[in-house]
């Protein structure tokens, strides 16, 4: 069990962030000790881990909120949910990043683009092009 201090420290974020993130109701103690502290414990960690790299990828509070309450539930079939609800959300934030470099890829002549496309990673490629398609847009070659 973790103090809001030492929480803070392992996942490099403010106390005053985990207080905020307390009263929103995206994480909570676990526990109170003797002396009345909040206690963290390894799973409020990872939560508070998820919730950072979530708003890395640039999703507001109330996305990330209304996605850790799906998150929250632990039965078989919830794991398999949850975990297409993560790659559901891998791809939202992938097609957003898609849409963001739109306007430079359609600026690029077919031989930059061409350049682009083989310096890539084929697995890196091959998303890209996934994704284009899959928001319409055609091809990326």
């Amino acid at each position: 069990m973790y103090r809001i201090g030492e929480l803070a420290g392992l996942a490099e974020v403010s106390a005053r962030t985990i207080d905020y993130y307390t009263s929103l109701g995206l994480i909570a103690p676990a526990a109170r000790s003797d002396k009345n502290y909040r206690l963290y414990n390894d799973e409020t960690l990872e939560r508070l881990q998820r919730i950072e790299q979530l708003k890395k990828d640039k999703y507001t509070l109330d996305e990330i909120k209304a996605n850790l309450d799906s998150w929250s539930k632990v039965t078989p079939e919830e794991q398999v949910s949850r975990r297409l609800t993560d790659l559901q959300l891998h791809l939202s934030q992938l097609e957003r990043e898609v849409k963001e470099l739109e306007p430079v890829i359609k600026k690029l002549k077919p031989r930059q683009a061409n350049h682009l496309y083989t310096r890539l990673m084929p697995q890196t490629a091959a998303c890209i092009e996934a994704l284009m398609i899959l928001i319409n847009k055609g091809p990326l070659m």
